[in-house]
């Protein structure tokens, strides 16, 4: 006579997962089994009102109110606990659902014990337990459970059913088992699809912490094969530029051809912007998303990150720029955006430009590099970003520019988002934070 009622709409996952901490674990727990006793809660008081006053049974109604009115003062009690941020150990929970099971009980034994087509609900305790708590104190539960089920069959207070006939009864008692097990079936479905989509999206949190690991491990051993790299070519670039300074003053002397004294003197602009380039990687091959934090603005931020790139293919540029800075290492957040468009520029056909659109909104700087490109396949889009993985020509590029942005972009608590369609160009979304993230969110 007594369903668990509705369940509610939504509910929070309920398992065990690797990555949380036992405290947050019982506080999800908790959660769901509050939701749950309200449906109860409410499901009992639908019962006896349909009972009691519409198929004219007659029963303890004082009695069973005082049940109900207990269940909802507990779970108010609950309610108060979990919103003062204070969670239920796995034991507590245990209790509170072997005191349902007694209130269930109580409910069966004064009205008709088990000639009561609703002692199915049993079975929903039980699933929760299974879904809530650990193997030990599931088979506690399921025990009194089957414990008190027996008992009922030993005393019992009989319902005071309207003059039916035998067989009129009888339908009356068919109908009640089935809406009894419709109730405990629907539940028990219910409970156990939520199980598995929690356990779907923990295991994808789980996918997604490990590869943001993996990333952030690569991006550290491309830094120190920078910082390497910059410390290994700096004596050997330095030679070659003595040469070419030395070259160039003998070629002047002779009086050679223009053309060859113009060649050396290319030599050593070029060796001086290789030194530049060296230098840059050196200074930063350490930096991450803590390091020189400083403020600029979106205008600043742009200026650095669109210095120096090639005139063509142009760069369409759409600002809304606001009295927020952003407080971190500016030159960190500019090297991502110029990854972006740089990548922008790479894929643009002749003829057309990059558009790049930046605001700062919701606490955030978003950046958004759209160009009119080729496009990507879903094979190729769902590889993008990956470190040495790129679909330029050898010798344009090593795939590393988008894997960089969006390391650097996780690394400060924000992402990187691509979105594209063969044929009709590239989408790039970078979000970032304005404020620097908590020293623990910046390392997954």
């Amino acid at each position: 006579m007594y369903a668990s009622g509705r369940m509610a709409r939504a509910a929070p996952s309920v398992l065990p997962a690797r990555d949380l901490t036992r405290s947050s674990r019982d506080t999800l727990n908790l959660s769901w089994l509050v939701r749950v006793r309200w449906g109860a809660a409410l499901g009992q008081a639908i019962t006896v009102v349909v009972a009691g006053h519409l198929l004219d049974v007659h029963f303890p109604e004082g009695r069973v109110w005082s049940l109900i009115a207990l269940e909802l003062v507990s779970n108010m009690i609950l309610a108060a606990r979990l919103r003062a941020g204070r969670a239920a150990r796995e034991g507590q929970l245990a209790g509170i659902l072997a005191g349902d099971i007694l209130i269930l009980t109580a409910l069966l034994y004064l009205t008709g014990g088990p000639f009561n087509p609703f002692s199915f609900v049993y079975l929903v305790y039980i699933s929760l337990a299974v879904v809530l708590l650990r193997s030990r104190y599931a088979w506690m539960l399921a025990g009194l459970s089957l414990g008190c089920s027996a008992l009922l069959f030993l005393a019992h207070l009989p319902l005071e059913m309207p003059v039916l006939s035998h067989e009129d009864h009888m339908r009356w008692h068919l109908w009640g088992m089935w809406v009894a097990f419709a109730v405990a079936a629907v539940y028990i479905i219910y409970s156990q699809v939520r199980v598995l989509q929690a356990l779907a999206a923990r295991e994808a949190e789980l996918a997604d912490a490990r590869e943001r690991g993996a990333r952030q491990e690569r991006l550290a051993a491309l830094a120190t094969l920078a910082g390497g790299a910059a410390h290994e070519l700096a004596s050997p670039l330095s030679t070659v530029a003595v040469i070419a300074c030395e070259l160039e003053r003998e070629l002047t002397q002779r009086a050679v051809a223009p053309d060859l004294i113009d060649d050396v003197r290319l030599v050593r602009a070029e060796l001086d912007h290789c030194r530049e380039i060296l230098d840059q990687m050196s200074d930063q091959a350490g930096e991450g998303a803590g390091d020189g934090v400083s403020t600029a603005s979106l205008a600043e931020l742009l200026d650095r990150s669109l210095s120096g790139l090639p005139p063509v293919p142009p760069v369409r540029l759409e600002m809304t720029d606001g009295d927020e800075r952003l407080v971190w290492s500016h030159r960190v957040v500019a090297r991502a955006v110029r990854a972006l468009v740089r990548n922008a520029q790479d894929a643009s056909p002749p003829g057309t430009a990059v558009a790049v659109c930046a605001r700062i909104d919701g606490g955030a700087l978003r950046v958004e590099v759209a160009d009119e490109g080729a496009g990507m396949t879903p094979e190729v889009l769902a590889r993008a970003g990956e470190p040495f993985f790129t679909t330029k020509q050898p010798g344009q590029g090593m795939g590393l520019g988008l894997f960089l942005c969006r390391a650097i972009a996780e690394q400060l608590g924000g992402g990187v988002e691509l979105s594209s369609l063969p044929g009709r160009g590239t989408t790039a979304r970078l979000v970032v934070p304005i404020a620097p993230p908590a020293p623990e969110a910046a390392r997954p």
